[in-house]
């Protein structure tokens, strides 16, 4: 085998969205497009926002000397410098040029410093749902993740969390809004997490995933993590808030109140180069400094969340409503999740597996389809409830 064993058990285990994928290409092929209803893939349907498109034009236009060119690996100082005022803006806190490296989206700031982190068998606790990808980002740094089960309604248990430390424990990532859950942390749960990691004998840093950050319902704000975790990292996209998940531009921001922040910058300026991404894309650098606040239309994404809630709660699944994100994550009526995505193939809906991320017994709908397709998905999703129910008997 000329493929390492670590890849292809990889391999196995992040099969699930591939599969569906190509599960989708036959039954489209074999029932016509229009009776197919994919809600895989966490990809964008919309367009990025006009503010964004205007910005890349007058930045693609009016070029800068040595625009194209190497930058320092933190990224322009000129394009950190405005998003650590955006950071001081919004926290309070004295966020500087000095606290921001541009990344290759969330994924290349994660990876960046959980290498500048981690030794060989250094391990990080992750709560349940995750991102599927964490335990590759990981892995991917020769450390081994620890899994956490949240409460019933996804809410953070620290207690857990805090029986779950060794001295073998690096660092924590939270993702909030969560992928798939879309629960937002509150602040009393951060507050209670940043005291937990006050009182642990070796420090312990926790990496916030937060690319769906500006993708929030009913008014609900998300907490500033580095106001309440003092070793708090920040990794952000604008993959999702404004459409350009292609285009891969992120940053990770190292909270002032870090007290190693300068050692912990340094390494990961250093990281983010030895692992290839050298720097962030430098176009679209100068684009996020222009239009970093900018995001597609919430408010369309959130009626398609009540349009599924509401009608799968009327069929009779359990499921609950997210604060933010764009997925809805309910509980199959039968505890093999897998066995519940065939019935759903049956009906023509392509759906993920909650085993996939880490928590069996629900299943993962992406909200970035027309709204066609969820009103096109409703018989089926009925059918397969009565089909579930009727197993059951």
């Amino acid at each position: 085998m000329i493929v390492a064993r670590t890849v292809s058990q990889h391999l196995e285990r992040a099969s699930w969205i591939r599969r569906m994928f190509e599960e989708g290409i036959r039954l489209k092929a074999e029932r016509g497009a229009e009776n197919v209803f994919d809600f895989t893939l966490g990809n964008p349907e919309v367009e990025p926002p006009e503010e964004v498109l205007a910005s890349l034009r007058r930045v693609a236009l009016n070029g800068r000397p040595g625009m194209h060119g190497y930058m320092p690996n933190a990224g322009f100082p000129e394009v950190r410098a405005a998003i650590a005022a955006r950071l001081a803006a919004s926290s309070g806190l004295p966020f500087t040029a000095e606290h921001v490296i541009m990344t290759v989206g969330s994924s290349g700031a994660i990876n960046t410093v959980l290498r500048a982190l981690l030794d060989p068998g250094d391990e990080v606790i992750v709560p349940v749902p995750y991102f599927a990808e964490y335990p590759f980002y990981v892995q991917n740094h020769g450390g081994r993740m620890v899994e956490v089960e949240t409460g019933d309604d996804f809410s953070l248990r620290v207690d857990r969390m805090e029986r779950a430390v060794t001295e073998r424990t690096r660092a924590i990532i939270l993702n909030s809004p969560n992928n798939p859950a879309g629960v937002v942390y509150p602040r009393e749960a951060l507050e209670e997490l940043g005291a937990m990691l006050d009182r642990q004998a070796r420090p312990i840093t926790l990496i916030s995933d937060e690319p769906y950050k500006a993708l929030l319902y009913d008014g609900i704000r998300q907490p500033e993590v580095s106001l309440h975790v003092r070793r708090a990292v920040v990794a952000h996209s604008w993959s999702k808030a404004q459409a350009i998940a292609g285009e891969r531009i992120g940053y990770l921001a190292v909270s002032p109140r870090f007290p190693e922040a300068a050692e912990l910058i340094n390494a990961c300026t250093f990281t983010n180069r030895i692992l290839g991404f050298v720097n962030a894309p430098a176009i679209w650098q100068w684009v996020v400094a222009e239009s970093g606040e900018a995001t597609v239309d919430v408010a369309a994404y959130q009626r398609k969340r009540d349009l599924v809630c509401e009608n799968l709660s009327r069929f009779g699944y359990q499921v609950n409503r997210p604060q933010g994100a764009f997925y809805v994550f309910p509980r199959t009526p039968i505890p093999d999740d897998v066995a519940f995505i065939r019935l759903l193939q049956k009906e023509g809906i392509l759906a993920v597996p909650g085993s996939g991320f880490g928590r069996a017994g629900y299943f993962r709908l992406s909200l970035t389809v027309e709204r066609r397709v969820i009103e096109g998905s409703l018989p089926g999703f009925e059918r397969a409830m009565r089909a579930a129910r009727q197993g059951l008997r």
